[in-house]
């Protein structure tokens, strides 16, 4: 297709004729993959005669047909996009960049990313000459593109390990000295224009990324280094031009030149944070630390002082720009040498800085009176700290009083304690209310360190009662709302009166009806630390409802997450007292998460509090099925609510809440008195997602299905429409046979067949070869000890299963010597430490040994030739396997018992104060900290190392809640009855194998014999106690 046409079908792709569009983007498409297509269009992208909107259709197609085609998602033998058309592409690409307006450029970019991270080095060795000659241009376009290619190739490299960055070192030699000489040039001109901003902030960003993880060897040079510092010296320092600054709020914060002091402070963070801590540093980077601490952590904390006295002057500075700043200050606090530079003006700091930050401001009262659902948002929203000045403000003060606290605490709570008595005695129109709360957010950060602290520690009830809790009366909300808060960072304080506690709880309670939005949701979540201190429910019982129905109503006007956090908190504090409410509160939670996930869909911004939101309903929600268990009547009543939501979200709508949608579903499978046909339905939507796209929830995935087979048997068994035991076999066998899994991801597909195997015992005879002839093929190719463990663990199932049924199929495969050989082998197999390398679970054992035992019965007919010959090697294995199996439990039952002690003696006394221990004004944090930090190192490299013979991590505890229908099966009596039985059947068989033992193996059957006599007699006591039991509770009844 030559140019003109080319632009004539773009147009048409244009137009707001659906026909004439849908007809231009047909054309193109079939055209994508024509050899000269993709040149054509970069051409079209380049011609400047060409329409804009042109230009910046073709722009998009390209990036589209570039990111869907440049790397092929599967091998393919003929690449969409043909050799030659690559090379032409890389061969202008770049020029294309340098040419191309914004709007243009930001397609071709990602363009770029996509072609630099599949072909650089190695197939693009002629991008970085192409590069660096562009940055020696005169013309400050090309010096731009040159830049901004220049930072995509570099933010490949920004998290990749060592042994990945090797080509950044070749780019950042080759670079950035010719960027050194452009940003001091781009320093020295005068009134320069914004477009030098732009600039300057690529060439931090290139800094940035290049240096992110590990200093360039480069810059461990004294000079380099030191010339790139003053440039950044040079860039805090300098202010910003006041002419051509933005009024509008919003766009005057991202305005350029304010970009690049925020850049250039993230910089020095990182630098100062990663790399300037002697202590802290990697061997070789040592002299690198020393270097930057002495000769430049000082004088950048005086630039970072001089642009924080701003903040005293009421001028203006980016909320990001004072929390960047903020964080150099927190981070110099530990510091020796920048600690005896900020000392002096510690209170400049601390009461002119630090305590105005964190004070109510004009902003917060605009955002308080006129958006209260975006106050509470933003109070609440982890990604705001990140740019908040008020939490680097908490930050600095909790860092400050934890690490050099001696001096500082008393101090800066002299002055709260002033603002507190300037507060009471201030006429009732004149309290200064913002003060107030700047205050009061100060006792509640630092709540960890007064609870810890004496004389603090025993004067808190005295402050909450004379400073805090009247304040849930001030006619200022913003003050009901901080109180609220403040007084949930205490609720688990030791109270002198217990009357306090009591009227602050009915306080915050009181306060869930406040007309105000933001004191409803800080008391909502201040509520969860009053349920979870409460010592006497009896104080909360009777307003449970009143509690549970304002919570409700909050959760309908807000959606916030730490609201869902303080109803699990008291679903879990009452347990089945819940039972009465459970309907209706998974009602209110399943309206809840629909109305969440409704808003989470439509919203267009980055706000994902919907979201967060609908995932605490659901955990909620799963919370409440748990807390009711013990009373399953209840759950056929709350199905059809949470049916609807299990249905939605076990497709790829779900996929963000998958996990716990899967949670559901176990909980209404496991605890429901029958699993119905609805909940039926969703077996096909599970094993669909499982084929499909849920792999990574394989084991989530195994909980419920296993449900269903266990407790529905008879459905799996008998229902021919849907057919689940076909279903189940097409998915296992799928997944088993997939090349591309690892063998951690299929480890669930065994445990299914187990749990086919030993809860349909003797009703899936068609499905034993199928299921025996997957796994003998998985087996063969696997690597991981755990996976080998749970195939071999399918054959032990299928002996006891059936056993002559599962040889003679073993005979019909031909594999019946293979496999008992790598059995044997694998019994056998142990670490460098003598434990052994196979079957380490409790359950793994029980599974062999119940299979090896049925093998014992097998008549002689039944019983194939090479393992007639090796049946006393049979025996000797399972008394080996019974002796430690019978020795694990003993050591289990022990470790069981300590526990038990262990939480009975446990006093919630231990000194977990260590690590925030103060350091003096003339050290530095971590000269204890890191000794332990590398004592625990070692201790880890030990413990990974101690066995490698193993490279997995073999010891898998057994599932505590995990149910097998074997668990009624005692294997000491199951191997006592099998000897019994071959005794009687076949007593040649059983004198040839007893002769075949010798002393210590003669003694291990004796002693087991024995242990099976006395299992016996203890499992007929206990069911003889339980049924005097159940005889007590009917004639109670």
């Amino acid at each position: 297709m030559d140019l003109p046409t080319l632009a004539t079908v773009l147009q048409s792709a244009l137009s707001t004729n659906p026909e004439e569009r849908k007809a231009g983007e047909e054309r193109l498409n079939q055209y994508q993959h024509v050899q000269g297509h993709l040149a054509g269009l970069l051409q079209i992208i380049v011609a400047t005669h060409i329409d804009l909107s042109i230009r910046q259709v073709a722009s998009i197609y390209f990036k589209n047909v570039i990111a869907r085609d440049w790397v092929p998602r599967e091998p393919v033998v003929v690449p969409k996009i043909s050799d030659t058309d690559k090379a032409l592409v890389r061969e202008h690409l770049l020029e294309a960049i340098v040419q191309a307006p914004y709007i243009i450029r930001v397609q071709l970019g990602e363009c770029l990313k996509t072609c630099i991270h599949a072909d650089y080095p190695e197939h693009w060795p002629d991008l970085l000459p192409a590069i660096f000659n562009n940055l020696k241009s005169q013309d400050q376009q090309r010096v731009y593109g040159a830049l901004y290619a220049l930072r995509i190739l570099t933010r490949k490299y920004e998290f990749k390990d060592e042994e990945e960055r090797m080509p950044v070192y070749h780019i950042i030699n080759t670079t950035f000295p010719v960027l050194l000489e452009i940003l001091n040039h781009l320093l020295a001109l005068p009134n320069p224009a914004i477009e030098v901003a732009d600039l300057i902030k690529l060439i931090l960003k290139i800094f940035w990324s290049s240096a992110y993880l590990e200093i360039p060897k480069l810059l461990h040079d004294v000079n380099t280094f030191t010339a790139w510092m003053s440039s950044f010296h040079n860039l805090l320092e300098r202010p910003v031009p006041v002419e051509g600054q933005p009024t509008n709020p919003e766009q005057r914060k991202v305005w350029g030149w304010w970009k690049v002091k925020k850049w250039t402070l993230h910089i020095m963070n990182r630098l100062y944070n990663r790399f300037g801590d002697p202590k802290m540093s990697k061997p070789e980077n040592k002299a690198f630390a020393l270097m930057f601490q002495k000769n430049f952590s000082g004088k950048f904390l005086e630039l970072y002082m001089k642009l924080l006295s701003v903040v005293r002057e009421n001028g203006y500075l980016p909320d990001r720009v004072i929390n960047l700043a903020l964080q150099y200050l927190s981070t110099s606090v530990s510091k020796a040498v920048t600690y005896q530079l900020l000392k002096p003006q510690l209170d400049v700091v601390l009461f002119e800085i630090i305590f105005p930050l964190m004070c109510f401001n004009d902003a917060d009262d605009v955002l308080w009176r006129e958006d209260p659902h975006e106050y509470v948002r933003k109070g609440y929203d982890i990604i705001e700290d990140m740019y908040s000045p008020r939490t680097a403000a908490i930050n600095f003060i909790s860092e400050l009083v934890r690490k050099r606290g001696k001096e500082n605490l008393q101090k800066f709570l002299s002055f709260i304690v002033e603002v507190f008595r300037r507060y009471d005695e201030a006429p009732a129109d004149q309290k200064p209310y913002r003060q107030k709360d700047g205050a009061l957010l100060a006792v509640g950060a630092l709540n960890d360190k007064l609870k810890l602290t004496e004389p603090y520690k025993s004067q808190l009830e005295h402050m909450l009662v004379n400073h805090v809790y009247p304040e849930f009366r001030s006619p200022a909300g913003h003050l009901r709302a901080k109180a609220a808060w403040v007084a949930g960072q205490y609720a688990d304080i030791t109270f002198s009166d217990q009357r306090h506690f009591t009227s602050a709880l009915h306080s915050v309670v009181a306060a869930l009806t406040d007309p105000e939005l933001p004191v409803r949701v800080d008391s909502v979540v201040s509520l969860r630390t009053f349920v979870e201190a409460c010592k006497d429910l009896s104080e909360i019982r009777p307003i449970l409802p009143q509690l549970l129905d304002e919570f409700f109503k909050l959760m309908n006007e807000v959606e916030n997450e730490d609201l869902v956090f303080t109803l699990e908190t008291i679903v879990d504090k009452f347990g089945e007292e819940m039972a009465p409410y459970a309907l209706g509160l998974c009602q209110n939670l399943a309206a809840a998460f629909w109305k969440c996930l409704e808003s989470s869909e439509t919203d267009d911004d980055e706000d994902d509090s919907g979201a967060l939101a609908a995932v605490g309903c659901l955990r909620a929600i799963g919370t409440i099925l748990e807390s009711v268990s013990r009373l399953p009547e209840i759950y056929p009543a709350i199905e059809p609510t949470l049916l609807p939501i299990m249905q939605r979200m076990l497709t790829t709508d779900g996929q963000d809440v998958f996990e716990e949608v899967l949670e559901i579903v176990s909980y209404m499978t496991y605890f429901s008195p029958v699993i119905s046909v609805n909940m039926w339905s969703l077996w096909p939507l599970m094993v669909d997602a499982l084929l499909e796209w849920a792999i990574d929830y394989f084991e989530n995935l195994l909980v419920p299905l296993d449900n269903y087979i266990s407790r529905s048997t008879e459905h799996f068994l008998t229902c021919t429409q849907p057919d689940y035991q076909t279903s189940l076999f097409k998915v296992i066998s799928t997944l088993m046979a997939a090349e591309k899994l690892e063998d951690s991801d299929i480890e669930p597909a065994p445990k299914l067949i187990e749990a086919v195997l030993q809860n349909c015992r003797g009703r899936v005879d068609q499905w034993l070869e199928p299921y025996l002839r997957i796994s003998i093929e998985r087996l063969r190719k696997t690597r991981k000890n755990y996976l080998k463990d749970l195939l071999v663990n399918v054959i032990a199932n299928g002996l006891y299963y059936n056993a002559p049924m599962c040889l003679t199929i073993l005979q019909h495969l031909g594999v019946t010597s293979e496999i008992f050989q790598s059995w044997f082998q694998m019994l056998y197999e142990v670490k460098k430490s003598g434990k052994p390398l196979h079957f380490v679970r409790e359950h793994d054992k029980k599974v062999c040994i119940l299979g090896l035992a049925s093998l014992l019965v097998v008549p002689t007919a039944a019983m194939p030739p090479e393992l007639q010959a090796g049946l006393d090697q049979v025996f000797k294995a399972l008394l080996k396997l019974l002796v430690a199996y019978k020795e694990q439990r003993a050591e289990a039952a022990k470790v069981e018992e300590v526990e038990d002690d262990d939480e009975e003696e446990w006093d919630g006394t231990a000194d977990d104060g260590e690590w925030d221990k103060e350091i003096d004004d003339d050290e530095d944090e971590g000269d204890e900290s890191t000794e332990k930090l590398q004592k625990l190192a070692a201790q880890a490299k030990a413990f990974s190392h101690a066995d490698d013979s193993d490279s997995d991590f073999e010891d898998y505890a057994d599932d505590e809640e995990f149910q097998a229908p074997i668990d009624n099966v005692d294997a000491f009596i199951f191997f006592s009855d099998a000897m019994k039985a071959m005794s009687i059947s076949d007593p040649a068989r059983f004198q040839a194998l007893s002769g075949s033992l010798d002393f210590q193996q003669q003694a291990w059957a004796h002693g087991l014999a024995q242990h099976a006599e006395e299992r016996r007699k203890e499992i007929e006591k206990e069911a003889m106690e339980k049924a005097v039991a159940a005889g007590a509770g009917v004639a109670l009844q």
